[in-house]
């Protein structure tokens, strides 16, 4: 059996959860299967990898013009797979010509909605209609949908309500338990500024409304004031909403000490050490529809505070792994709250009870990592997607 995966994201070139999971899923099915990435970017040397740049006649021009001129680029050479893989809008239009071209089936993984992501507009313009259409016309098309959680699936057919259910499955994303676990390197929380001894929250994540990080940040007003705050986040989406939360630091860190922000993309073994270390790591986006940040952060055995949203309620135990924050939320498809000063406050109340109670945050965090070990492994995912895989092919034969 050869499948093709085709991805946006791809190591060394990751910048969010998809192209994290695209690289566990295709390491875990290579010991069984051949599968042959099909990534965007700069050359690679991974053996069964094949890199993708923007065809020179389109740099300059919207960014979804550039995509679909990179996804044409990938099509003719699908040639001889018995199924194509494509993860995110990105990638979808050249799994979905490949099915066509080739005669093979198309499965979808489903990381996130355009529907549901209204303030791409900002980074898109018009492209963000153009993406949209070809999610829809992909989704509508595709042989199997694979929902990385029970929200995600249910958000799918509210979004595209044209697609049989029958062919969206749930396969939830995976944590590799043996890289990501706790560390110790007191040297590098000394460099970045945060104390171990003292109560901390940390946020991991890119700077995208679904985020919810100026949220937290007024949230972090009310925490108490011996509590840190450590933000690793950057890749914003626009420059407009860096500057949103550039000026929300500022206002931060003139009224409370401990406010730490770095925008660099750590190595896996710094970021381990900051979960490790955290008394509470938090997720409060609007929109999530797994979130494996949660499962780093369990893993490290973080407890983890996130947004009763999306798939987060199917990763974080309420009072077992951490804790989930109330939010009733708009049905325009921003996931904007309701009532925004409520949900600031919960966020607020909920942190603050976890931080004020370190010996209940650290049992949280040896149930985080118990549970990312045993029910999210990338081998028992790698096989459920496999099996899938299998059915396809044998009825498209």
């Amino acid at each position: 059996m050869r499948v093709d995966m085709i991805t946006k994201e791809y190591p060394p070139e990751i910048y969010g959860g998809a192209g994290v999971h695209a690289a566990e899923l295709a390491a875990a099915l290579r010991s069984s299967i051949d599968v042959q990435v099909r990534a965007f970017g700069a050359e690679r040397s991974e053996p069964g990898t094949t890199s993708y740049q923007t065809p020179v006649e389109l740099l300059g021009q919207n960014q979804v013009l550039q995509t679909l001129g990179t996804d044409l680029l990938m099509v003719g050479d699908v040639a001889g797979a018995d199924l194509v893989h494509s993860h995110t809008w990105y990638a979808n239009f050249a799994g979905h010509l490949a099915a066509q071209l080739h005669g093979i089936p198309h499965v979808i993984t489903a990381h996130s909605l355009e529907p549901l992501r209204p303030w791409k507009a900002e980074q898109l313009g018009g492209g963000y209609a153009v993406s949209g259409g070809v999610e829809k016309l992909a989704y509508e098309n595709a042989d199997a949908v694979i929902a990385v959680s029970a929200g995600m699936r249910a958000d799918i057919l509210r979004a595209y309500p044209r697609v049989n259910p029958d062919r969206v499955h749930v396969i939830y994303n995976g944590i590799d338990v043996e890289r990501w676990r706790p560390v110790d390197n007191p040297s590098f929380l000394d460099e970045i500024g945060m104390d171990p001894n003292r109560p901390s929250v940390v946020f991991v994540g890119r700077i995208t409304r679904q985020k919810g990080l100026p949220y937290l940040l007024r949230a972090a007003e009310l925490l108490p004031p011996d509590v840190q705050l450590v933000l690793c986040a950057g890749a914003p989406d626009t420059p407009e909403i860096m500057t949103e939360i550039q000026e929300g630091v500022r206002r931060l860190q003139q009224t409370r000490g401990g406010v730490i922000w770095i925008e660099r993309m750590l190595p896996r073994d710094e970021l381990s050490a900051i979960l490790a270390a955290a008394t509470t790591f938090v997720c409060p986006s609007v929109y999530e529809p797994l979130g494996i940040v949660n499962l780093e952060a369990m893993a490290c055995g973080a407890a983890v505070v996130g947004t009763a949203t999306g798939g987060i309620p199917e990763v974080v135990a309420d009072g077992v792994t951490g804790r989930l924050v109330p939010i009733e939320q708009v049905q325009d498809g921003t996931g904007t709250p309701t009532d925004p000063d409520r949900f600031v406050a919960d966020l607020a109340r909920v942190l603050t009870e976890v931080v004020s109670d370190p010996a209940r945050a650290r049992a949280y965090g040896q149930a985080g990592r118990e549970r990312a070990t045993n029910e999210f492994s990338w081998a028992a995912i790698a096989d459920t997607t496999r099996s899938l895989y299998a059915e396809l092919i044998d009825e498209s034969v």
